[in-house]
């Protein structure tokens, strides 16, 4: 009977060290090559639309007369107000 208890202690302990061998990192200089990994794309600068205040990126931006703009009709709309204001001050308006 102990034959036996000592046999089956030290299938255990075998399987125990084996189990936990095969649970560790193995070695860098033993790991396949990887890739490495695609360059990240840097973050792009965020504008506001000088309209109505909504932030986009910049390269999706329309430049205009007084800022950026997220679409033509804000940039429309911001130039006629600025183009109004100006004729405005040339006929001796404040």
């Amino acid at each position: 009977m102990i034959k036996l208890l000592f046999w089956i202690v030290l299938l255990a302990v075998v399987a125990f060290v084996l189990g936990f061998k095969r649970g560790r990192p193995a070695p860098r200089e033993e790991q396949p090559d990887r890739r490495p990994a695609p360059p990240q794309a840097l973050p792009e600068s965020m504008v506001r639309c000088a309209e109505c205040g909504t932030h986009l990126p910049e390269s999706e931006a329309l430049p205009g007369r007084g800022g950026h703009f997220c679409g033509a009709a804000h940039r429309a709309a911001h130039e006629a107000r600025l183009e109004a204001a100006d004729a405005a001050r040339a006929r001796g308006g404040v």
